[in-house]
C-alpha cells in the first residue's frame, strides 16, 4: 500500500474537505493510504500556519521514509516564503518520492526540479474537491498515484522534450531567484487564473526574458479574467504569442491544464 502525505506549504483547508477525499479515496483507491498532517488546519494569518510550522510539516513528510509521495492540500500563497529552507532540509529519504501540486506550490515544484530532488508533479491537489466537478480532480490524482496514466495532459504521449507546467504568475516569480529550474530544452506549460490581461501581459514580458532556449510554450486555460475598466485589446493566446515571438520562443498551442477541475497532470522532466 502506497502512503500519501499531504502538507499544506500555503494556506489551509478544511476538514469537512478532508474527510471528503479521505471517503472517496477509501471507496475507491484501497491501494492508497492518505496521512493528512494536521498543519494542514492550521491557521495564523492568511497562512496554514507560522512559517515554522509550515516548514517542518513539509520536512517532516519529504523526509519520512515510510512515505511514497507528497500531496500539497492548497495552493494560494506561501510556499515562496519557506521554499529554500525547505529544500536545504531534506535528506537522501525524500530523493524518490512524487510532489504533486501545482499553483502556489509550484515554487516548491520548481525549487525541488532544480535540486533534482524527488518528482515533481503537477496535479490536482486536495482543496479542488470544493470545485464544481471536483471529485473528478481528485480521482485524477488518486488514480495517478495508482499507477494510472490516463489523467496525463494529451500532449505528452507524442512529446520528445521534457516538459514542466507552471500557474503563470508563480513561474513569473520564480525567475531570476534560487528557486528557478533551468529550463533550456523543455516544453512548458503555463496557465493562469484571476489576473486582468494587462497583468498577463505583464507577467509575459518578465517570464520570457527568463526562458531562453526552451523547446516551446504551451498555454494552458487563463480563466476568472477581470472585467477592466477598458478592453485590453488582445486575447491570452495572443498575447503568449506576441511575447513568444519577441523572444524568439515556439508557441505549441494549448495546454489542457488550468485552475479547474479538468486540470490535467504533468510529471516534470
Amino acid at each position: 500500500m502506497a502512503r500519501i502525505a499531504v502538507c499544506a506549504p500555503s494556506t489551509p483547508i478544511a476538514r469537512e474537505d478532508a474527510d471528503r477525499v479521505l471517503t472517496l479515496a477509501a471507496a475507491e483507491f484501497p491501494d492508497l493510504m492518505l496521512d493528512i498532517h494536521p498543519q494542514c488546519f492550521a491557521s495564523q494569518g492568511h497562512f496554514a500556519g507560522s512559517d515554522e510550522e509550515r516548514l517542518s510539516a513539509f520536512v517532516e513528510c519529504a523526509n519520512d521514509p515510510q512515505v511514497d509521495a507528497v500531496w500539497f492540500a492548497r495552493g494560494g500563497y506561501g510556499a515562496c516564503r519557506i521554499a529554500e529552507d525547505a529544500l536545504a532540509g531534506l535528506t537522501h529519504a525524500a530523493q524518490d518520492k512524487l510532489f504533486l501540486g501545482y499553483s502556489d506550490a509550484g515554487y516548491m515544484l520548481g525549487g525541488l526540479y532544480r535540486e533534482r530532488i524527488g518528482k515533481p508533479v503537477h496535479a490536482p491537489m486536495l482543496a479542488d474537491i470544493r470545485r464544481e466537478g471536483g471529485e473528478d480532480a481528485i480521482r485524477r490524482t488518486l488514480a495517478f498515484l495508482s499507477g494510472d496514466r490516463s489523467g496525463l495532459e494529451p500532449s505528452l504521449s507524442a512529446e520528445k522534450h521534457p516538459v514542466v507546467a507552471f500557474n503563470l504568475m508563480t513561474l513569473a516569480m520564480l525567475g531570476g531567484t534560487r528557486l528557478m529550474p533551468g529550463l533550456a530544452g523543455h516544453v512548458v506549460m503555463v496557465e493562469e487564473v484571476s489576473e486582468y490581461l494587462y497583468a498577463v501581459d505583464r507577467l509575459f514580458f518578465h517570464l520570457t526574458a527568463h526562458l531562453g532556449g526552451i523547446a516551446g510554450l504551451r498555454l494552458g486555460r487563463v480563466s476568472a479574467v477581470p472585467e477592466n475598466d477598458r478592453p485590453f485589446g488582445s486575447e491570452a493566446s495572443e498575447i503568449a504569442r506576441y511575447w513568444c515571438e519577441r523572444h524568439a520562443i515556439a508557441f505549441l498551442g494549448e495546454a489542457d491544464i488550468g485552475h479547474d477541475s479538468t486540470n490535467r497532470i504533468v510529471p516534470f522532466g
